[in-house]
């Protein structure tokens, strides 16, 4: 399709999108002009005409059209490509931003949220100390969020509580606090066998998605936790990072420091420029693979609870952890 009549159809939709109502040419060309862009009544109508031939928008008779299903789709896809980068920067924008001071053990640091009925969380909770416990989870840290409790642009639904786990990009944070920048390349599926990781068999890169991997292999059921924590061989979130080659013991020590308070996740650091588990590394870098945050609540869904996760969700403060093997006794709080 021609770019400019592209442009011109979502210029349309996003109107009809907004009015949240039925508009007649004549009042979209009105708000056209009012938002800068000229465009006749007659060409308005004409382009109707082909949005309702085409499904994007439908016709109300005389008090004119209104968008349709597959128009509020049109509207998403135009977007992806400027949101193409997006999740790359807003890990850039919450490293810098917490201000977790790791020889204090104080200040801010990211946190993923899972929205989920308290009741079938306290039934599965077994299953989630189970990943802490084995090592699948970004440290051995969590916290509870109460109904109506704000989270950065979230809010816990009435009905639920919010979950929060430490997010892998507190590790960012950390590095960035000592001067060392990290290269977050992408989020994939680990494939574990004895407990031990053999190779990553799915990758998102993060500057080509709007979305975090992990939330997407979770909600296409595509990871396997319940293998990973019973038999040690499975499926769990994971990411590949890289530092500049000179930081790499700077990094290991750093890494063993976060263990010690609870928020260790770095599952292996590979040698400079060499490649770590057959994922290629930059000449003058070292890989790493950091364990996935959200990997203790990805469980749930296996288990058949619904549950609505959202990596990078926002900054919370440290005193606001407790260690997993608290988590039967606090959620009675929210029974």
């Amino acid at each position: 399709m021609d770019e400019k009549k592209k442009r011109k159809e979502l210029l349309i939709l996003n109107i009809l999108k907004d009015a949240g109502m039925a508009l007649t040419s004549v009042k979209i060309a009105e708000r056209l002009v009012s938002l800068g862009h000229e465009m006749s009544e007659r060409t308005v109508r004409l382009y109707l005409q082909q949005m309702d031939a085409e499904g994007l928008t439908s016709t109300n008779g005389k008090r004119g059209h209104h968008i349709s299903e597959r128009g509020l789709s049109e509207i998403d896809s135009s977007h992806i490509i400027e949101r193409m980068g997006f999740l790359s920067a807003k890990i850039d924008r919450m490293s810098y931003q917490m201000n977790f001071d790791l020889n204090t053990t104080s200040g801010s640091l990211v946190i993923n949220v899972t929205f989920v009925d308290p009741r079938l969380f306290a039934k599965n909770i077994p299953y989630v100390n189970k990943v802490y416990a084995d090592g699948y989870a970004m440290g051995q840290l969590i916290t509870f969020l109460g109904p109506g409790e704000a989270l950065g642009h979230l809010a816990v639904p009435e009905d639920k509580i919010g979950v929060g786990t430490v997010c892998s990009i507190t590790l960012n944070g950390v590095l960035l606090k000592h001067g060392i920048p990290t290269n977050s390349r992408f989020g994939g599926l680990l494939e574990l066998s004895d407990k031990k990781p053999v190779r990553f068999v799915e990758i998102i890169m993060y500057d080509g998605t709007s979305i975090d991997p992990l939330e997407i292999f979770i909600r296409s059921g595509m990871t396997n936790y319940m293998g990973a924590i019973t038999t040690g061989n499975g499926r769990i979130g994971a990411s590949f990072r890289e530092f500049p080659a000179e930081s790499r013991e700077a990094v290991e020590h750093i890494a063993e420091k976060l263990e010690r308070v609870g928020l260790g996740g770095l599952v292996g650091i590979g040698k400079p420029g060499q490649n770590l588990l057959g994922i290629p590394v930059s000449e003058g870098r070292v890989g790493a693979i950091v364990i996935g945050g959200l990997n203790p609540v990805s469980i749930l869904e296996e288990n058949g609870v619904r549950a609505y996760s959202r990596a990078l969700a926002g900054l919370i403060d440290f005193n606001r952890l407790f260690r997993y093997d608290e988590m039967e006794t606090r959620i009675k709080d929210y029974l």
